[in-house]
């Protein structure tokens, strides 16, 4: 990864142009042509230096409840239980984690009853008791403006 390419990673993680052109935009910002920075961003992409491109909402005040869960299963059984878990369209993010609860997920769902009945589900599914599961909801909101240090 050049200078360059630290630039436009920099300029992804501000604040993306809302317009017709957003990548020419951010373009004109890195002195680049528009072709440049996308092919810049499509080797990123390619790289797995950039996972995603999208849209962060605000869920809650969208009416949307969600919450922190983790679960507890075998090493032999993360494979079975990640498919569970990503089978919902609910699950946005989940993580392998090295602890005792060894996947950690987010259920983001129209209700607390619907963010309730996945966990369930999951559970049921996974044949564990109530012990192996934890549901975590937000009780008070952090904002961090995490963004990476691409200058290192």
């Amino acid at each position: 990864m050049d200078a360059v390419d630290k630039r436009v990673l920099e300029l992804l993680q501000g604040e993306f142009p809302v317009c017709e052109r957003p990548y020419g935009t951010l373009a004109e910002k890195a002195g680049l042509s528009e072709e440049e920075l996308w092919g810049r961003v499509e080797k990123l992409l390619c790289e797995g230096v950039i996972r995603r491109i999208g849209a962060s909402m605000d869920s809650a005040g969208l009416g949307f409840s969600s919450t922190l869960a983790a679960v507890r299963v075998r090493p032999s059984r993360v494979e079975e239980a990640a498919e569970v878990i990503g089978g919902y369209e609910e699950v946005t993010h989940s993580y392998l984690r090295g602890d005792e609860y060894n996947i950690w997920f987010t259920v983001i769902a129209e209700s607390g009853e619907r963010v309730a009945k996945i966990i369930g589900e999951i559970r049921e599914r996974l044949g564990l008791v109530e012990a192996d599961v934890l549901n975590l909801p937000m009780k008070r909101m952090f904002k961090l403006d995490a963004r990476f240090d691409v200058q290192g």
